[in-house]
């Protein structure tokens, strides 16, 4: 008996045969769709054309759940970084966080199509600001004309041996996301764009610190050469000691080591009681700093001026003066006690009782 004599064996070929052209067709439709979605040449660029317009870029507008801010280039800011924080006043971004950012959004690669499904989003943080997880970014010329515009989510780990990283994203107006190659991650805190280069001060040349308190009261730490292993006081009171050797190094140095958290203009913060801290270095650099605590927050000015005959110091004080002028900065509680440090726990207990230690701040 032949196979095709054979009804039921007939049957069962029939049915094979359709079975094999189905998975035919379903292959050759995935084939299809991963044709429509992969990039060409198996990884091209997310944002294309962004790398020849880089220049034309005005504006970075980035948006959270926590809200939004706007990095936007004036070309008229001297030599200082021309791109600024609108919602900071105008405040200096970093130079360099805008060329980073910029450069890793032209530099993005797609490596391959993630979820198209909205109602997946927000596993991978890929909702649109301020009600999802997600973080966009849009970038604009001076006319509004869009130079790149996406939505970030999560990073995922691609073993890259040069240490780039990988981002889920999406364009705002498509479902279809993507994994892609990026340089490194890119920045949503407006804090995180601050250009914080104002005062980088060498502890080795600092000569002496003079320490005002709000009432007026105020002492001097000082040392004779650069050499000297700790400051002194220049005039203990009678009948104290110092609590240890080096206690007078630490307000002595608290302009060493600058750093902020914070910015505002300085006419939006009460000085009218504040504290002072005047550092003099053997070089000829003064740098008076007023520190107000507003409520729990320690907010400082910086006025520079050269006392003395040298060129560098003196371009140096209106250097420093270009970027502090007019602004406020909010230090870090241990950077302000720093500042503030009253004589009276520098000296030993009356009594000759040995203090009580003082734990040293994390920094």
């Amino acid at each position: 008996m032949t196979l095709l004599a054979d009804p039921r064996r007939r049957t069962l070929a029939i049915l094979g045969g359709i079975a094999l052209l189905c998975i035919a067709l379903a292959a050759l439709a995935l084939w299809r769709q991963a044709s429509e979605l992969a990039p060409a040449g198996g990884g091209s660029l997310f944002v294309p054309g962004l790398a020849s317009h880089m220049r034309e870029a005005t504006r970075i507008h980035i948006a959270t759940k926590k809200g939004s801010f706007d990095i936007v280039f004036h070309p008229n800011r001297g030599a200082r970084s021309p791109w600024v924080i609108a919602q900071k006043s105008d405040y200096p971004a970093s130079f360099s966080e805008v060329n980073k950012t910029l450069l890793d959004l032209a530099g993005l690669k797609t490596i391959e199509p993630k979820t198209a499904q909205p109602e997946w989003f927000h596993y991978v943080d890929l909702d649109a600001p301020p009600k999802g997880g997600g973080t966009e970014i849009t970038v604009t010329d001076e006319k509004g004309g869009v130079l790149a515009s996406l939505i970030v989510g999560k990073s995922e780990d691609i073993g890259d041996p040069g240490g780039a990283t990988g981002l889920i994203v999406r364009r705002p107006n498509e479902n279809q996301s993507w994994l892609v190659r990026s340089e490194s991650e890119f920045q949503a805190d407006v804090d995180g764009w601050l250009d914080k280069t104002v005062l980088d001060l060498d502890p080795t040349r600092v000569q002496s610190t003079v320490v005002t308190a709000p009432d007026g009261k105020s002492y001097e730490a000082v040392r004779d050469a650069k050499t000297d292993a700790h400051f002194k006081l220049a005039a203990i009171p009678a009948g104290r000691t110092l609590s240890n050797e080096g206690a007078p190094d630490s307000p002595a140095d608290a302009l060493t080591g600058f750093s902020f958290e914070d910015v505002k203009p300085a006419n939006t913060v009460d000085f009218s009681n504040a504290a002072h801290l005047k550092t003099r270095t053997f070089d000829g650099l003064q740098i008076d700093a007023a520190i107000a605590k507003v409520g729990a927050e320690y907010w400082v000015t910086l006025d520079t001026e050269s006392v003395g005959n040298n060129p560098a110091v003196a371009k140096e004080a209106r250097s420093i003066d270009a970027r502090a002028n007019g602004w406020a900065y909010k230090v870090a509680d241990y950077k302000g006690a720093q500042l503030t440090t009253p004589l009276e726990s520098l000296l030993a207990p009356k009594g000759g009782a040995k203090p009580a230690a003082t734990p040293v701040p994390e920094q």
